[in-house]
Formats: C-alpha cells, structure tokens, sequence
C-alpha cells in the first residue's frame, strides 16, 4: 500500500529508527550528511536515502552554502502528527478509564456473588 496523504507519508518516514535518529540530531541543529553519518552505523549514501524519504514527507528541508549541503528539521509536519496522536490518546484514555470503571464494579462484584453462593 503507498502512502498517499500527508499524515500516512510523515509516520511511514518515522517508522525506520535510523530516520529517527536522525530527527533527533537534527532536532539539536543543522547537519550535512557527514555530520549525520558519524554516529550511525551506515554508508553516507545509505544516509542520502534516509534524507529523501524525509525530504519527501516534508521532515526536513535541505539548502546549499558553497560546497555543503546542510539538512534543517521541518517542526510543521511533526506537530501535525503530534497533534493527531493526541487527539486519538484523548479518545483511548476515555475508553480505557470506561474500562477500568467496569472492571472494577465486575470485581466489586464478585465477592457479593461469592457471599450468596456460600449462604447456600
């Protein structure tokens, strides 16, 4: 299946935790793709990749200044899908306390029902 919406391309870009990564360096400041490839374990074209996928969601942008080629954190697209996890944790914290307040008249419950068996 290919992403096609916004929101679909940015989580499928974050799924990989080399783009994670290096999210989270660039969240710190700019880098060139050298600066990227230090601390992973992969090729510079390997990071090149990574870069384009980002790009492509709209995670990063990428300038030139002479000869070096710097990458920049789009913060834009990351509230978004910030935004959309929270309105969704509103709705699945409203039906796990619904949940929570089930159980726990089930199990308030039970003892009752234990007392009436034992009576006879």
């Amino acid at each position: 299946m290919v992403a096609t919406d916004q929101l679909s391309v940015v989580f499928s870009a974050l799924a990989d935790p080399t783009r994670r990564a290096i999210i989270a360096t660039l969240a710190a400041r700019d880098a060139t793709v050298t600066e990227l490839t230090a601390p992973l374990s992969i090729s510079m074209p390997a990071v090149s990749r990574h870069l384009k996928v980002l790009e492509r969601a709209a995670l990063i942008s990428r300038s030139r200044s002479g000869k070096w080629r710097a990458s920049h954190l789009e913060a834009g697209p990351l509230r978004e899908a910030a935004d959309w996890i929270e309105r969704h944790r509103r709705s699945w914290d409203s039906s796990l306390t619904r949940l929570d307040v089930h159980l726990a008249a089930m199990q308030a419950a039970e003892p009752a029902a234990d007392d009436h068996q034992e009576r006879e």
